[in-house]
């Protein structure tokens, strides 16, 4: 499995905005993405305003299949400018 984790740190000004459309498009991959086996969306108890992502796919070809997807292109372009800082990390899992 292909593993893939995000942290993201919103702008407090943006986090009411982000949040739905976070959830819009964790729903739409596990919907339309076979290859999408889990994508969860967590926020940090310490920090109201810092977004995990743990996501789950088959495959790296499977992970650049979503980034190609529109739901997420939308979500993308929408939530870039809420967002102060943002770091992937990518991971096997066997």
């Amino acid at each position: 499995m292909y593993i893939v984790t995000v942290s993201f740190q919103i702008k407090p000004a943006h986090m009411a905005a982000f949040m739905p459309a976070m959830q819009a498009n964790a729903d739409e991959s596990l919907l339309r993405e076979p290859d999408c086996h889990q994508f969860d969306v967590c926020v940090a108890r310490d920090d109201p305003n810092r977004v995990f992502l743990y996501e789950v796919y088959t495959s790296a070809e499977a992970f650049q299949a979503h980034l190609a997807m529109s739901h997420f292109k939308t979500f993308n372009t929408q939530t870039t400018p809420w967002v102060e800082s943002k770091a992937v990390n990518l991971y096997a899992r066997d």
